[in-house]
């Protein structure tokens, strides 16, 4: 089960250097000028769990597994995008592919580095942003709601169902409104996800900051954060400069560095970890003497359907989920401890998976 989350923002913000740490690698070409990102970069992270190695530590596996995020470097957008206007509409298509939007804003003052309106003004670039990704929904909505009319007319209840959304969506969007302000019924869940409209996706603004201001932020940066919090949004605060420095160096050197710029943890962990909460993502474990794993579920997510994650047949012959609380399998060091006092439980398929669950599936072939 992957997830992608698209990084997106104006030229300049600091995107690509966000990108290059984040996947430890010189892949996104971090320059000085616009449209730097000509093709969209594709990186996978792990996600940070201390657990895992603490599980695979009392279990002694050979191999330890974290479960992985994508992130996605899309070009620099610009006013006038959902018109063509820079590198445009190819990549808004780009964006419609991922699950979530990390928005990075440029909240640091640097006169060596250019920005396209020629201030540093991160609430009003993030309103650049989503008026353009409202512009390119509510184009496309119209057109959408166009080519249904004929299947309308003749009752077909999949297309009723669509265009009742894509009003749903227009009057939103004519209101000033992004897509993900509708409030949809259980029921329309999936029909609404599968329309993949930009603005219908969660927002997580990254506030890229000065070196000196990654412990504590700014008053750019509070800005922000005020602006998320009256859209129910969220926000971390983050050195894209010292996080691609602290990629270039090895663990021990890394927490040195850390120290001494007043920080407790790496930004790019926090990024991580928020983005995982934004998409109301869990972690469960499957732990032996071969490998420890980490899987990623989303909240609520039934013990079969948690099995199929790690193979289709594992769900479809589901019989029941062998389980260990986390808690309860550190307290007792390891599954046979756990089993012995009573902590592990036989789940059928009407478990909700908890987050931090270890996990042993049995099913029928």
């Amino acid at each position: 089960m992957g997830f992608k989350m698209g990084i997106v923002g104006l030229p300049n913000v600091g995107k690509s250097t966000l990108f290059n740490a984040l996947t430890k690698t010189a892949a996104a070409q971090a320059a000085n000028f616009p449209f730097c990102t000509i093709e969209p970069n594709v990186g996978d992270v792990a996600v940070p769990d201390a657990r895992l190695d603490t599980l695979a530590d009392i279990a002694g596996s050979k191999q330890i597994i974290p479960t992985r995020m994508t992130f996605v470097d899309i070009a620099g957008l610009v006013k006038g995008a959902s018109k063509g206007e820079g590198l445009g509409n190819q990549f808004l298509a780009n964006i419609r592919e991922t699950d979530a939007i990390a928005h990075v804003l440029r909240c640091f003052e640097d006169g060596d580095v250019t920005h396209v309106d020629g201030r540093v003004n991160p609430v009003e670039d993030a309103e650049t942003i989503e008026t353009e990704l409202m512009l390119a929904d509510l184009e496309s909505v119209e057109k959408r709601r166009q080519g249904l009319t004929r299947k309308t007319r003749g009752g077909d209840k999949e297309a009723i169902q669509q265009d009742r959304l894509l009003e749903a969506a227009q009057n939103a969007l004519e209101d000033g409104k992004p897509a993900r302000t509708v409030d949809v019924d259980e029921d329309d869940l999936r029909a609404w996800k599968l329309l993949q409209l930009l603005t219908s996706k969660p927002v997580l603004y990254v506030c890229n900051v000065g070196e000196s201001e990654s412990a504590t932020g700014n008053a750019h940066s509070e800005a922000v954060a005020a602006m998320a919090a009256a859209q129910g949004n969220s926000h971390v605060i983050i050195s894209a400069q010292i996080e691609e420095e602290i990629s270039q160096l090895d663990a021990e050197e890394a927490q040195m560095f850390l120290e001494e710029m007043g920080l407790e943890e790496a930004g790019l962990d926090r990024l991580i970890r928020a983005g995982y909460d934004l998409l109301h993502l869990e972690t469960y474990f499957t732990v032996g003497p071969k490998e420890a794993r980490a899987w990623t579920i989303r909240e609520g997510t039934s013990a079969p359907k948690a099995a199929g994650v790690i193979h289709g047949d594992f769900e479809k012959g589901f019989i029941r989920a062998e389980t260990i609380a986390y808690d309860d399998y550190i307290e007792h060091n390891g599954e046979q401890g756990s089993k012995e006092a009573g902590k592990m439980r036989a789940e059928g398929k009407g478990y909700t998976v908890k987050d931090g669950d270890v996990l042993h599936f049995l099913f029928n072939n």
